[in-house]
C-alpha cells in the first residue's frame, strides 16, 4: 500500500454512556495534523445497530470518497453494541482498523455478555474481527492492538503509527474521544 503522508483517516469513538442513545463522533484527519471534517450519529446503548449506523454516517458524508481508512476505538460501542468490522468494511468499501489499548480478556467479556440480550451474536461478531496484531507506537512499553478488515495488518500498523503523534493512540481517535465527551459532558 502506498501511504501518503497526509492519508485521510476517519477516527470514530463513542461518548460516555449517559443516556439510551449514545453519541458516536467521526473525525476526519489528513495525516495526523489537519482536521478535514467532523460527523456524528447515535447508536442504542447495548443495542445491535452500531455497524449500520456507523456505515450510514460514513457513506452519507460528503467526505466518504476521501476516507482511506476507518479507525475504531475498539469494537464495542455504547456498552456492548458490537461493531462487525468485516461488515462495516463491506458496507463502506473502506478498510477498517479497530485499535485497542489493552489486550482484551475474552473470557471476562463472554461472562459480561451473559447479562444482555443476544450474547452469542455479539460474541460471534467479536470473534469475526479476527486475530490481534500488536503495534508499537510512541511507547514501547504500552503497545496497541489492532484488528483489521479490508487491509493487511502491516499496512494498518503503518497507518496507526503515521497518525499517532501526541499520545500513544492515533490522533483521529484521541480527538473523536475529546469531541464526543465534550458534547455529552460539557468538557473533555
Amino acid at each position: 500500500m502506498n501511504l501518503k503522508h497526509e492519508v485521510r483517516v476517519l477516527g470514530v469513538d463513542d461518548s460516555p454512556l449517559v443516556a439510551r442513545d449514545v453519541l458516536v463522533v467521526g473525525v476526519l484527519f489528513r495525516g495526523a495534523e489537519w482536521i478535514d471534517g467532523v460527523m456524528r450519529t447515535y447508536i442504542t446503548k447495548d443495542g445491535l445497530d452500531s455497524t449500520e449506523k456507523i456505515a450510514h454516517m460514513v457513506c452519507s458524508s460528503k467526505h466518504h470518497a476521501q476516507i482511506r481508512a476507518i479507525l475504531l476505538d475498539g469494537i464495542t460501542y455504547g456498552g456492548f453494541n458490537v461493531v462487525d468490522i468485516t461488515q462495516l468494511h463491506e458496507l463502506t468499501s473502506t478498510p477498517v482498523i479497530a485499535v485497542m489499548r489493552d489486550h482484551p480478556d475474552m473470557e471476562s467479556i463472554r461472562r459480561a455478555l451473559e447479562h444482555i440480550s443476544e450474547p452469542e451474536l455479539r460474541y460471534a461478531k467479536m470473534l469475526r474481527a479476527g486475530a490481534l496484531t500488536q503495534v508499537v507506537t510512541r511507547d514501547a512499553h504500552r503497545p496497541l492492538y489492532i484488528q483489521t478488515a479490508g487491509i493487511e495488518p502491516e499496512d494498518a500498523a503503518r497507518i496507526v503509527r503515521r497518525t499517532t503523534v501526541h499520545a500513544n493512540v492515533p490522533e483521529p481517535l484521541r480527538v473523536a474521544h475529546m469531541i464526543s465527551s465534550a458534547i455529552v459532558l460539557g468538557e473533555s
